[in-house]
């Protein structure tokens, strides 16, 4: 049966004080857990989303945005509650990376995904060996 489509799963998620709302659509359930100075203070989890399958329901307004060292990266929060529930990597700009620990029912739904280290403070040095063994998700029906 090689025409089967993969598995689709839909989370929806937020920041703390939920002015911000989003949904995704995923085909794998894969989290990175990062070791970069801004990952490990943010306690962020990756997911990573491509645009087409990521949804901003509501907030657009209430997001702020902090970038720092090459400005890739655009490292988006409520300006509510501080909380950084989404941002665009730098890895891949026109995508997302969603904060597991922001999906409705963490507790539930965190042992379904995957979890594994990615060496950010040496970024340059694994990110292409990181890409090579990590296939992308895709919400893509056809």
């Amino acid at each position: 049966m090689a025409n089967e489509q993969p598995e689709k799963h839909q989370f929806e998620g937020g920041c703390h004080c939920k002015a911000i709302r989003f949904q995704i659509t995923l085909d794998k359930l894969e989290s990175c857990d990062c070791n970069c100075s801004i990952c490990v203070m943010k306690g962020f989890l990756h997911v990573a989303v491509p645009a087409s399958c990521f949804v901003l329901k509501t907030g657009q307004d209430n997001l702020t945005t902090y970038t720092f060292n090459t400005g890739v990266a655009k490292h988006l929060f409520c300006r509510t509650c501080g909380i950084s529930s989404f941002y665009h990597p730098r890895s891949d700009p026109t995508g997302y990376s969603v904060n597991l620990h922001c999906l409705d029912n963490y507790n539930e739904i965190k042992d379904k995904f995957t979890h594994e280290m990615f060496d950010g403070q040496n970024y340059e040095a694994n990110l292409s060996a990181y890409k090579q063994t990590h296939v992308q998700n895709s919400c893509k029906n056809n």
